[in-house]
C-alpha cells in the first residue's frame, strides 16, 4: 500500500469545510492541506489560522493553479459545486465534493463528463455510508446474513429546522435532507429504486410552507429486486438527532439504533431513563467524516475508484425530483435514471 503524502486544497470554510480541515490536518496521516479559499476571505483566514494551513484566499483560482496540490475538497454553496468540479478537472486535480453535485441534472452530467474526460477521481460526500454501524449493516445484508432482504426502514429526523434562507435555496426536503436517505437506501439494499411515492406536509413550521417546502415526509420505495422500503423525515425531533435503519429479510433482521453520549440506563420508581441521542450531525457522524476522507485518500494513493462515485451522486438527485413529482401529484412515480 502506498504511503505517499497527498496534498489538498479546500474550497469553502464554513461548517462542513472546517470539519474536513480538522480531519485533514489532525486525523489523517499522509494528508497535507496547503490552502483554503472562501468567498468570505475572513472565514478562509480564520480556518488557516485555526488549522495551520499555509495559504488562504478569497478566490479558489490559486488552488486550481498550484501544481503542488493533488486534490481539492469542495464545501462551498451547492450552486458552485459543478463549476468548481469542472475547473478542478481541467487542472488535473482529484475531487471530493459535498452533496449535491448540483440541483440541475444537465449541469451534473456536464460536470461528470469533465471528470471522465480529465481522468481524475471524484468522490461525493455521502458520509453516512462510512458510519461504522451503517457500514456493518450493509456488510451483513450483502453477505446474506439476513437472507433475502424484504423490507427497508429508514428514520431520519433533525433536532431543529435549518434557517429559512437556506431552505429557499436548498431544493427542498427531498433534495436536501432525504437525499442522504435515498443514498443510504441504495447502499443498504445494493439495488436501484424503480418507484417512489411521497406524502408530506407542513406540521412543524408554517414558514416552511410559505418558503415552498414541507417539513414532514413519508416516502415509500419499490426496488427493482422487489424490496419495499420506507423513509420517514421530520425537520424537528425535540429529543435530538434521530437516525435509525432496519433491514428485514427472510432469515433475520439487522437494526441500527441511535448513538447516545453514553449507554447508561437508570430505572427507578418514576420510570426508565437514558441519555438523549446526540444532538446533531456533526457529533453523530464525526467518525464517518474521518472515514470518508480516509477512503478518498486511499483511492488516490491506490489509483482505484472512490467508494461513492459521481453516478452515486447523481442518482439521489433523480430520486429527489421523483419524490417531489409524486408529492405534488399524489401518485407513485417511476424512477428513470437515464
Amino acid at each position: 500500500m502506498s504511503t505517499r503524502t497527498i496534498t489538498f486544497g479546500l474550497i469553502g470554510a464554513g461548517r462542513i469545510g472546517r470539519i474536513h480541515a480538522e480531519n485533514l490536518t489532525r486525523h489523517l496521516p499522509g494528508a497535507r492541506l496547503l490552502a483554503v479559499a472562501d468567498v468570505f476571505e475572513e472565514a478562509a483566514q480564520r480556518a488557516a489560522a485555526d488549522f495551520d494551513i499555509p495559504n488562504a484566499y478569497a478566490d479558489p483560482r490559486p488552488i486550481f493553479d498550484d501544481p503542488a496540490i493533488d486534490a481539492v475538497v469542495i464545501c462551498s454553496s451547492t450552486d458552485t459545486h459543478a463549476d468548481f468540479i469542472e475547473q478542478a478537472a481541467a487542472a488535473g486535480k482529484h475531487i471530493f465534493c459535498e452533496k449535491p453535485i448540483h440541483l440541475d441534472l444537465a449541469r451534473i452530467d456536464r460536470a461528470l463528463a469533465a471528470v471522465d474526460g480529465a481522468g481524475v477521481k471524484l468522490q461525493i460526500g455521502f458520509n453516512r455510508r462510512f458510519d461504522p454501524s451503517f457500514a456493518r449493516a450493509q456488510e451483513l445484508v450483502a453477505s446474506g446474513a439476513i437472507g433475502e432482504p424484504h423490507i427497508l426502514r429508514i428514520t431520519s429526523r433533525d433536532p431543529a429546522p435549518p434557517p429559512l434562507d437556506y431552505i429557499k435555496v436548498s431544493g427542498g426536503i427531498f433534495l436536501d435532507m432525504t437525499i442522504h436517505d435515498f443514498d443510504m437506501a441504495r447502499f443498504l439494499i445494493g439495488d436501484e429504486v424503480s418507484e417512489i411515492y411521497a406524502a408530506g406536509g407542513v406540521l412543524v413550521d408554517p414558514a416552511m410552507g410559505e418558503a415552498g417546502d414541507i417539513d414532514t415526509a413519508l416516502i415509500t420505495l419499490k426496488f427493482r429486486n422487489g424490496v419495499i422500503g420506507a423513509i420517514d423525515n421530520s425537520r424537528r425531533a425535540v429529543y435530538g438527532y434521530d437516525q435509525r435503519v432496519e433491514v428485514f429479510g427472510s432469515e433475520g433482521v439487522v437494526m441500527v439504533g441511535n448513538v447516545k453520549p453514553d449507554q447508561a440506563m437508570l430505572a427507578d420508581a418514576a420510570g426508565v431513563h437514558s441519555a438523549k441521542p446526540l444532538h446533531f450531525f456533526l457529533e453523530r457522524y464525526a467518525e464517518a467524516y474521518r472515514n470518508e476522507m480516509a477512503a478518498f485518500l486511499e483511492a488516490i494513493r491506490e489509483d482505484k475508484t472512490p467508494p461513492v462515485t459521481g453516478v452515486d451522486g447523481r442518482i439521489p438527485v433523480v430520486m429527489g425530483y421523483a419524490a417531489w413529482e409524486s408529492y405534488r401529484n399524489n401518485r407513485p412515480v417511476q424512477v428513470h435514471l437515464g
